[in-house]
């Protein structure tokens, strides 16, 4: 069991290079099944789902080679078969895996998905548009079997905004006949990212990035090259600790409009942010201000990055509230926050924060990814040394953090049981 080390009060300084978007990546990665050819995607993040996803696809019979920042994906060797546990358990995002094999095969057999525990993450949504298209969807012992004899276009009306949702009903109507229109489906960038990897195949979708997205199926798909947009919520948290440790940090391959909410709230506090055509430089200060946030939906503030701020607000004078309005079960770092000395009280969707306290080094530990990176953002800014527990689910979603915060002057070290050091994150 490896465990993380910091020595905190030191601000972050630097320059800092973003990885590739994990929540493209784990979406692309089975898109590029329903080529008829190899797809080869750029910029990978090397995190430990893109692993376990590489994992998954040899398992499948795929031809597949992975290098630290690059995959080729060649699907057609592969062959249906079912998946009703292992890998697929440890990946939130293996239920992208549904509709691509439902768009390639017609038929899709893989167990419920894994990942971060953050409360209810209901899919009845991604069932909704599977059976619209024309599937009959049986959950079997955990085993969702989703079969169609023909995949037709359908009209659908997301009940919700959903991220997975949309993307899963784009993969399985890319070649169903005739066309689909989604409404009511998410903007994320990452969807943009999902959709321009599908047209650079040969298929018709248009409208990605709005509420309305449009598919015209087609019959074949084939080879391309795909380079993946940076990682907005990796750079959202650099730029919180950058605030958080009143540092002088730019970061480098971002794409600024991504990060508008983010910039918005940052400058509201009181932090200082320029922005270029690629780079964001964030600038700490010595006082900041308490300020309300609520998650929502692209381009909303993102659910993704209410923990991490969380813990900057631990700073701020006066009260904040902090409500996340997609996951109302993501609080579970505050417990190890209080543990730090911070005042931060949970009521329903809300967490109320009292800023103002020092927070002090302590043995605390990561409960899902995004919670590791509020901790560590927390223990960055803390008076001593705190422990870092659980960096499995860091690993899922944040590139060589230990090497990126060495290289920011951060004082942090990852050590085995045995003592031995380890940089990468």
């Amino acid at each position: 069991m490896e465990k993380l080390f910091i020595n905190g009060g030191k601000p972050l300084a630097g320059h800092v290079t973003i990885s590739g978007a994990k929540n493209s990546a784990v979406a692309l990665i089975p898109a590029a099944l329903l080529a008829d050819g190899p797809v080869v995607i750029e910029n990978l993040p090397s995190i430990q789902d893109v692993g376990i996803y590489y994992e998954l696809l040899r398992e499948m019979g795929v031809d597949v080679l992975f290098e630290e920042d690059w995959m080729e994906v060649d699907s057609r060797p592969m062959k249906l078969m079912e998946m009703p546990n292992g890998k697929v358990k440890k990946l939130r995002a293996s239920y992208y895996l549904w509709g691509a094999l439902l768009g390639k095969f017609g038929e899709a057999r893989i167990g419920m998905p894994g990942g971060c525990d953050l409360g209810p993450r209901p899919v009845d949504l991604h069932i909704k548009g599977f059976e619209a298209l024309g599937a009959e969807v049986h959950n079997h012992n955990g085993v969702m079997i989703i079969k169609a004899e023909r995949l037709r276009g359908a009209r659908i009306y997301l009940d919700t905004v959903s991220v997975g949702a949309t993307i899963n009903i784009m993969l399985a109507a890319t070649k169903a006949e005739g066309t689909t229109v989604i409404e009511n489906a998410a903007r994320e960038p990452e969807i943009v990212d999902v959709a321009t990897l599908l047209n650079n195949m040969g298929a018709d979708i248009k409208g990605a990035g709005t509420d309305v997205i449009r598919i015209q199926g087609v019959s074949k798909l084939s080879g391309c090259r795909h380079t993946i947009i940076p990682d907005r919520i990796e750079a959202g948290t650099y730029m919180i600790a950058a605030a958080a440790t009143r540092g002088d940090v730019t970061l480098e391959n971002v794409i600024p409009k991504h990060l508008e909410s983010v910039t918005a709230k940052l400058r509201e506090i009181g932090v200082t942010v320029e922005e270029g055509d690629d780079t964001i430089r964030v600038i700490g200060q010595e006082n900041y201000r308490a300020v309300d946030i609520k998650t929502s939906p692209y381009p909303g503030f993102p659910t993704d990055l209410q923990q991490p701020i969380t813990s900057l607000l631990t700073l701020a004078k006066g009260t904040s509230i902090v409500t996340d309005n997609i996951y109302g079960h993501r609080f579970r770092h505050i417990d190890e926050l209080r543990r730090m000395g911070a005042n931060i009280k949970v009521e329903g969707r809300s967490a109320v924060i009292e800023g103002g306290s020092s927070l002090l080094g302590a043995k605390v530990i990561a409960s899902d990814l995004r919670a590791g990176a509020a901790l560590v953002i927390a223990a960055l800014v803390a008076e001593g040394v705190a422990q870092l527990d659980g960096l499995e689910h860091i690993d899922r979603g944040y590139e060589n953090l230990v090497g990126k915060l060495q290289q920011l002057g951060a004082i942090v070290r990852r050590l085995s049981s045995n003592g031995t050091e380890n940089i990468k994150c």
